[in-house]
């Protein structure tokens, strides 16, 4: 019985980790306005190390549509314009010698309805996911079956594994609803 509450409990934990996982790909996602955690994926060469760019400048939003980064060292301005011209954001930064401002643009429709596609492609991924998470918790229950646990033990598990599953898809549909909600607010 301890086996199948450490699967049960082991499922829940990889499926919050899946929740948090596509929590962060969404913040990634760009919506019309300008967020810090839009930049986390770039890195700038600091003294031949990359290096995340928020560990080597303050990111603030001082309106909605703009980015301010102001690195702890004027040294690095240059190399943070850079590192952002070579990210996959396609946006400009504009360096005043002091600190790189990113202006975001308003989206087009057109490009609204693509992250909105690209938004459900991820809540797929997540899907999938916890789907896979329920496929191998149910696989070791019914290699406990084999050994010592009872049939009614294990479908008791299993119904509470489905629950936990359609518990979690739900946060992700949940999730997915918001950010389309954002994308498409004008």
């Amino acid at each position: 019985m301890e086996e199948i509450e450490l699967y049960i409990e082991d499922a829940s934990e990889h499926m919050e980790k899946t929740l948090k996982h596509l929590g962060q790909e969404l913040t990634k996602i760009r919506a019309g306005r300008a967020m810090p955690t839009m930049v986390d994926g770039i890195m700038v060469d600091y003294y031949g190390n990359p290096t995340p760019l928020n560990q080597v400048a303050s990111i603030n939003t001082p309106d909605a549509r703009t980015l301010m980064i102001k690195p702890w060292e004027k040294t690095l301005v240059g190399e943070i314009e850079k590192a952002i011209i070579n990210s996959d954001l396609g946006l400009n930064p504009q360096n005043d010698g002091e600190v790189v401002r990113l202006n975001i643009p308003p989206l087009t429709e057109e490009r609204r309805v693509s992250l909105v596609k690209q938004v459900k492609n991820e809540g797929e991924q997540g899907k999938i996911s916890i789907r896979n998470i329920r496929k191998d918790a149910n696989e070791n229950l019914k290699k406990l079956l084999k050994e010592h646990v009872s049939e009614d033990e294990v479908k008791k598990a299993e119904q509470r594994i489905q629950a936990l599953t359609d518990e979690y898809v739900k946060k992700i549909d949940a999730l997915l609803t918001k950010k389309e909600e954002e994308i498409m607010h004008v």
